[in-house]
């Protein structure tokens, strides 16, 4: 995707959009590396206040770093290149049972492994979008949605049990600090799993500013025009469709290092609905919206119950709201308070604020 004629690159000069400029601007990037840090920091203060940063929440905030790369592959997709996908879900699956099998069935270390996870999730997201090249809008997204639908049972295949484990799925250990150092399994894990959320949005960010990125959001605003002005549809559409996969596929990978298990039921539609329900919340075409959209995911999920519990003893409310009420709730009244998302929302207040 490095390559492109003279008319891509005055067609790519002219339909770059304000939310992508935005996002990639310097005074971003500089709130950026002040969050990173931030999260390099936040494990050691576990030695000083141990009750507030445990290792069960540091457990979570990986969690959330893995669904914020998930987020951010649909984002790729959807947000910047227009193409709506229901199935994401079934590519965070095969990430993970591609992990877990390489290192249950082959024993490689989790650390050779996020390569050829995102090569094999490339190779079938970019296989996956050359018949999705005659869909649109709708019908792409239930093709999809038979995508996220099929993956699951296809794991359970009885001809696939001696590599997938069936519905009992597969049993891993957790990973080790390396080289002796003096760190918690979980806080391993959290410094692992911010490195490579850290690398993969770094590498997004530079191709959403290149000539590529240009091309990806040119085809999402209008892909006749963009094909007028000798943009290769079809080309970048595959390609992204693949490159979104390898993201959502390592942050698979990552999950099955992190809970230490996969099964088949763990990647059923509900997970790709969760991707995209953090993709609206966070942001569109935002970078830092995948990071909210990551951390909302998660911290809703969560939380949800314990909402709940909230509402019905705490207030006295003669409610008995069911977790994923309270969830529904709070996503309407999100969408009704912020249309745009939150890191549109908060970025409409702040230019308020400075006027």
């Amino acid at each position: 995707m490095t390559t492109a004629s003279p008319a891509d690159t005055a067609a790519h000069e002219s339909v770059a959009t304000p939310v992508s400029t935005s996002v990639t601007s310097g005074a971003s990037d500089r709130w950026a590396w002040g969050l990173v840090a931030v999260g390099i920091i936040i494990p050691l203060l576990g030695y000083v206040v141990p009750d507030i940063v445990s290792d069960y929440r540091l457990f979570l905030m990986s969690t959330m770093m893995i669904y914020a790369i998930a987020v951010l592959g649909l984002n790729l997709l959807t947000g910047f290149n227009g193409q709506i996908s229901l199935g994401h879900g079934a590519f965070y699956g095969v990430g993970a049972y591609t992990a877990a099998i390489l290192m249950d069935k082959v024993g490689m270390p989790y650390w050779t492994l996020l390569p050829i996870v995102a090569v094999v999730c490339f190779v079938i997201g970019f296989l996956f979008g050359l018949p999705a090249l005659r869909l649109e809008g709708i019908y792409l997204a239930l093709a999809t949605f038979a995508l996220a639908l099929a993956v699951p049972q296809m794991l359970k295949y009885r001809w696939l049990e001696d590599l997938t484990g069936g519905v009992q799925g597969i049993v891993l250990l957790k990973p080790e600090p390396p080289f002796g150092l003096p760190l918690s399994e979980d806080q391993w894990l959290y410094y692992y799993c911010l490195i490579v959320m850290v690398i993969l949005y770094w590498a997004a960010a530079n191709l959403l500013r290149g000539r590529s990125g240009r091309a990806m959001m040119a085809i999402r605003d209008h892909s006749m025009a963009a094909s007028t002005m000798g943009i290769d549809v079809a080309r970048y559409k595959t390609i992204t469709f693949g490159i979104s996969a390898a993201y959502t596929g390592v942050a698979g990978a990552l999950s099955a290092s992190a809970i230490a298990f996969v099964a088949p039921d763990s990647f059923g539609f509900f997970l790709s609905i969760s991707l995209l329900i953090g993709l609206v919340v966070g942001g569109v075409a935002s970078l830092a919206g995948s990071v909210i959209g990551g951390i909302f995911t998660v911290l809703v999920q969560n939380s949800s119950q314990s909402l709940s519990n909230f509402v019905k003893s705490d207030l006295g409310l003669p409610f008995d709201l069911s977790p994923y009420s309270v969830y529904g709730i709070l996503l309407i009244v999100l969408m009704y308070v912020m249309p745009t998302g939150i890191a549109g929302g908060v970025a409409i207040a702040w230019r308020r604020l400075r006027r």
